[in-house]
């Protein structure tokens, strides 16, 4: 089921008449900048300016922040466009069958899997932090805040271009599309189902899951884990899932995102459980107490050198005060007998 993306949308259970007609594109030059782009890019802005704020917390810089960021995003689009093509590879031939290279790219008509620019974020993280040799699990902890984030506001872009929504119902907070120039569907806002997830989840993970983090890594998996589950219900109601290719369970077509969010789930919380149940975890183990105290350590090393170099001068000031004393004390006696000698002279002119 698709919808017109030149036709307005409305929610007639919650603002009766009322219409709102976005056109896709924002500024017509060229091949036109779209909404979609725009959007994108404030979510990456966003979750970059996040992720930089809360660095510290992580034992990370923001230099770290930046440099991930230089090489993930770029290769996060690659891989979220590959990840799309793959499962929906039909829609991207030509009528003989051969591959149209030209819609392939074509990202600003959308079709960008979330699954996999996470797939491709963990990948280049991975490398990143071996090559930086930085915890995996330090910076993941950070970059999923930014990804969270980043999710909340970039899936307003699918809503702009009537998109990735789900089937028909009658609740009260029902979208209505049209489908056809004289037709209309009332559909599940599942655009903003995930949105508003994504947002509970990024405020369980900064005011509750981050505040006792007992390893790093912990908040990757509660990710994994809330958006997993999230991401398993809504994909039920969606009605333009990625299918694996044309397998079946039960005569039923395995919908990909649904079917890796329930591995994600049970993965997340086997990892979870054997983590917190049953690893004894220190505070010593975290980077940001690591980094912490290294930073005591060798605060402490250059305050012993200071004392010890201020000790050294006070030692030489003090022998060369001795020293000028002696010496003062050597003169004296001398100076005092040639004053003698000088008034026994006076004297003697005098007579």
């Amino acid at each position: 089921m698709t919808a017109l993306k030149d036709m307005p949308i409305s929610f007639p259970g919650l603002f009766g008449d009322w219409e709102f007609n976005p056109d896709p594109v924002a500024i017509h030059i060229g091949h036109g900048i779209y909404w979609y782009g725009i959007i994108l890019a404030v979510a990456m802005l966003a979750g970059l300016l996040l992720c930089m704020k809360q660095s510290k917390h992580y034992g990370l810089t923001e230099d770290n922040v930046m440099d991930l960021v230089l090489w993930s995003v770029p290769l996060c689009i690659v891989g979220a466009r590959l990840y799309y093509v793959l499962f929906y590879l039909d829609l991207y031939r030509n009528e003989d069958g051969s591959l149209n290279w030209g819609n392939m790219i074509a990202v600003w008509d959308g079709g960008l899997a979330i699954y996999g620019a996470v797939i491709m974020g963990v990948l280049v993280a991975f490398f990143y932090t071996r090559h930086k040799k930085i915890k995996f699990g330090a910076m993941t902890d950070l970059a999923v805040m930014g990804l969270l984030l980043g999710q909340v506001i970039g899936r307003w872009a699918n809503f702009i271009n009537r998109e990735a929504f789900g089937a028909e119902t009658t609740l009260p907070w029902r979208m209505q599309l049209w489908d056809t120039p004289l037709t209309t569907i009332e559909v599940h806002p599942t655009f903003f189902y995930e949105s508003l997830w994504n947002l509970i989840g990024l405020l369980l993970i900064l005011f509750v899951i981050s505040k006792g983090r007992r390893f790093d890594g912990e908040n990757t998996w509660f990710y994994f884990l809330w958006y997993g589950l999230g991401r398993a219900w809504i994909e039920g109601l969606r009605t333009d899932s990625l299918y694996l290719f044309d397998w079946t369970i039960m005569g039923q077509p395995i919908r990909v995102s649904q079917a890796l969010s329930i591995v994600m789930v049970i993965v997340a919380v086997c990892v979870l459980v054997y983590q917190i149940g049953f690893r004894k975890h220190s505070p010593d183990e975290l980077l940001v107490n690591q980094v912490a105290a290294a930073k005591a350590a060798e605060l402490a090393a250059q305050t012993a050198e200071e004392a010890s170099s201020t000790e050294a001068v006070c030692a030489q000031s003090a022998e060369e005060l001795c020293a000028q004393t002696a010496d003062e004390a050597e003169k004296e006696p001398e100076a005092a007998a040639d004053d003698v000698q000088e008034e026994e002279q006076d004297h003697g002119s005098q007579n």
